[in-house]
């Protein structure tokens, strides 16, 4: 039996392994992010987190498949494997980015858009994991981080829904505060690509429900993170 041929890039290229050489790699991948909408109606939307086990020395990454539609789970896939770097600030796709891509190929289906725990273009060299994934796979991505990793910003207000631009050095817009629930702290927003600064925030609020964090990320980080061991067990539960 032939082996199917893997659906996504291979993230990294050529890449030396070398932190100098993996900061390049982000200078010329992130040249290949659009930011501009690309997408057509969202049937299957994904959202992607990535935990460790055995203090870091295993890589797990979570993936789960809504409908867009009616937000319920339609497949989730689980990859673990052994961490190939240690942690390095701004480099996190690079320790992260090989389990990510093995659990989406694991997907019966290919989602629609891909929303991130993350950075997509909120990040130093403009390719945070969103943006990363999104230019390997040719996906829509969107990076719904729990806090800033580069940037400015103005005042937030409390309310739910409240948004204010992320601002670089140069006053350029990188992404958007965004307060997805009354008095919650706010999530950053950015888009990884295919997809607008503008759209990328109103994208998030579609698909937040009662939590902090919008459904596909949510729920990609309970199983991520092991607390919900029942599910975690079963790599195909819906």
């Amino acid at each position: 039996m032939s082996v199917p041929e893997p659906r996504y890039a291979s993230p990294f290229g050529d890449w030396d392994g070398s932190t100098a050489a993996a900061r390049e790699l982000q200078k010329t991948l992130a040249a290949q992010v659009r930011l501009e909408d690309d997408f057509g109606l969202l049937k299957l939307i994904a959202g992607v987190d990535v935990g460790f086990e055995e203090g870091g020395a295993i890589t797990r990454a979570a993936v789960v498949l809504l409908d867009a539609s009616t937000l319920e789970p339609v497949a989730q896939s689980l990859a673990r494997i052994p961490t190939s770097m240690p942690y390095v600030p701004g480099l996190l796709s690079f320790r992260e980015l090989p389990a990510v891509l093995q659990a989406l190929e694991a997907l019966p289906q290919v989602p629609d858009m891909i929303f991130s725990d993350g950075q997509g273009i909120a990040h130093p060299r403009r390719l945070g994991i969103a943006a990363h994934l999104g230019v390997v796979t040719g996906l829509p991505t969107i990076g719904v981080a729990k806090k800033i990793l580069t940037g400015r910003h103005e005042e937030l207000a409390l309310n739910r829904g409240a948004q204010v631009d992320l601002l670089d050095k140069s006053g350029d817009v990188i992404g958007t505060v965004l307060r997805s629930k009354d008095k919650v702290r706010p999530l950053i927003v950015s888009p990884g690509n295919r997809v607008s600064l503008a759209s990328a925030p109103r994208l998030v609020m579609d698909y937040v429900t009662r939590y902090r964090l919008p459904e596909p990320t949510r729920l990609a980080d309970r199983l991520a993170s092991r607390r919900d061991r029942q599910a975690a067990d079963q790599p195909q539960l819906f």
